[in-house]
């Protein structure tokens, strides 16, 4: 990685020091603050500022320190997927919806993912390191400059484990959130996890209404041990109670991601159990037919069984959806494109 400093890890107090360093105005640091999170990441298109500022500024700084290495366009539904390589050469992935209420990025916060998860095509490749503030910043900042729009909603479900890299991630929620940044509520963001317990409790005390979603994926110990190898760590009531606890103190329902997988947690039984676990708890879940990973030996589940799944918790009284699959022709699954560009590299 560069020894260049990331401008986009400093907040904006310790921007105007590092401008008063280098004899500059604080006015400076103001305007460099706004091109910034307007999205221009290079410092030469910062026309209101001097050219010797912006030569100083290429030479000594970077901001976020990635590039969109490859970017793909659902012929679909108009998802991109984007391929970021970082100023390290590691690679990660992000991808850009679009709905009726207006954009929402999906961003990676780790190079890799040391969880595990046996239907991820993340797993495979390991972990490498986490991204800082400022790369996980860095994507959201290239995508608004890609589209030349505004990004209202924002989901930590990229490649890695958020609560793995807890600090960097938090720093970058309450960036976000600032209304001289991206304004983004608190409200329309959303992290995913395997299920940190500790992370869970920690982050709700935060004091922030984010929206947490939680890789469940089992409605039992013996499945989930089988596919997720940080439920030998922390068991499913231990989990639950975290969520509980979570959803008592921020009043924000938790959303549970179940990913269907043929003839291991799809049937009308499976649904029964889940059911009766999640009762009279403030929550929703959210069925993922999984997707197909070479070497995982997992299959999706048929229609009819995620249409049976529905319905049995439908009649118990557990609020379900089927998540809507977005960009099925450009790879936009997390890790898909990251994986196949690797491999097709030779570099795993």
């Amino acid at each position: 990685m560069t020894d260049k400093k990331d401008l986009l890890d400093l907040e904006a107090e310790e921007l105007k020091s590092e401008l008063a360093a280098l004899g500059e105005k604080p006015f400076r640091a103001g305007q460099i603050w706004k091109w910034l999170y307007a999205g221009e990441l290079d410092f030469r298109e910062m026309t209101n500022l001097p050219l010797d500022l912006r030569e100083t500024l290429s030479e000594r700084y970077r901001a976020g320190g990635l590039r969109i290495r490859d970017k793909l366009t659902s012929n679909v539904d108009g998802t991109r997927k984007y391929l970021f390589e970082l100023d390290d050469g590691n690679i990660i992935e992000g991808v850009l919806m679009q709905y009726h209420y207006g954009y929402s990025a999906c961003l990676s916060t780790q190079v890799g993912c040391r969880m595990g998860c046996g239907f991820c095509a993340s797993s495979p490749l390991g972990f490498i390191r986490n991204l800082t503030k400022g790369e996980i910043l860095g994507q959201i900042l290239c995508m608004t400059h890609d589209i030349n729009d505004r990004i209202s909603h924002v989901v930590l479900m990229g490649i890695g484990e958020p609560f793995d890299n807890y600090e960097n991630v938090v720093g970058f929620l309450r960036r976000i959130n600032r209304e001289d940044t991206l304004n983004i509520s608190f409200r329309k963001m959303t992290v995913s996890t395997c299920g940190i317990v500790p992370g869970i409790l920690r982050f709700a005390n935060e004091g922030f209404p984010v929206n947490l979603s939680v890789s469940l994926h089992a409605p039992n110990d013996e499945i989930r041990e089988k596919i997720m190898p940080i439920a030998r760590r922390w068991p499913m009531d231990e989990l639950l109670a975290a969520c509980n606890e979570y959803a008592r103190i921020t009043s924000r329902r938790v959303t549970y991601e179940y990913a269907l997988i043929r003839d291991v947690n799809d049937s009308a039984g499976h649904a029964e159990e889940l059911a009766g676990r999640l009762k009279y708890t403030l929550c929703h879940v959210n069925l993922i037919p999984v997707n197909r990973v070479e070497g995982a030996g997992y299959d999706r589940s048929s229609r009819e069984r995620v249409e049976t799944f529905r319905a049995v918790l439908e009649r118990k009284g557990i609020a379900v959806t089927v998540r809507r699959e977005l960009g099925t022709d450009i790879m936009a699954a997390c890790g898909q494109l990251r994986r196949d560009t690797l491999l097709r590299s030779g570099k795993v």
